[in-house]
């Protein structure tokens, strides 16, 4: 299908539909945390942004910002055409298992090294995740990892109906 027309960008926001493709990485200093099993398991204010046409950002973490024990290694795999090939991690916290809850790349490819030592989580699979103390909402759909806050303006990709965007 045809992409869509942008939303209206309201002042403090930009349009996903002026992002790049292939995307963009961007240093990020907003007050990044999340939150599982009772406890914040990250909390960084030095993130990264991946800005794609149609996405929310991605927001990859340090993994040094991670609490001791909160990621261990989990099944599955997956090909970006951009980044390369993610490997998956459960978040562990307060006796619970968000499986499969956040990815990262061991070797991203050319033009992404900046991802290495850094994990993306999926906001619909921990309790909470917040940038600047607001949490965000999950980009649609559940495969695609994207964050939306209040300054960005979609419509974004990953609900049905929008593969082809």
């Amino acid at each position: 299908p045809a992409s869509p027309a942008p939303d209206p960008v309201l002042d403090g926001q930009e349009s996903v539909w002026d992002y790049p493709r292939p995307p963009a990485v961007r240093p990020c200093s907003r007050s990044i945390e999340v939150s599982f099993g009772g406890h914040v398991v990250c909390r960084t204010t030095s993130s990264l942004q991946v800005l794609e046409t149609s996405h929310p950002p991605v927001y990859y973490l340090p993994r040094s910002t991670f609490t001791a024990g909160a990621l261990r290694p989990a099944r599955g795999a997956s090909l970006c055409e951009w980044k390369g090939a993610a490997a998956y991690l459960d978040i562990v916290a307060g006796g619970r298992v968000a499986s499969a809850a956040a990815w990262y790349y061991p070797n991203p490819s050319p033009g992404f090294e900046a991802l290495a030592g850094h994990v993306a989580v999926y906001a619909g699979r921990v309790d909470g995740c917040f940038v600047d103390g607001r949490r965000v909402q999950p980009q649609p759909g559940g495969f695609y990892g994207g964050w939306i806050t209040p300054d960005v303006a979609g419509p974004f990709k990953g609900a049905p109906g929008t593969i082809g965007w």
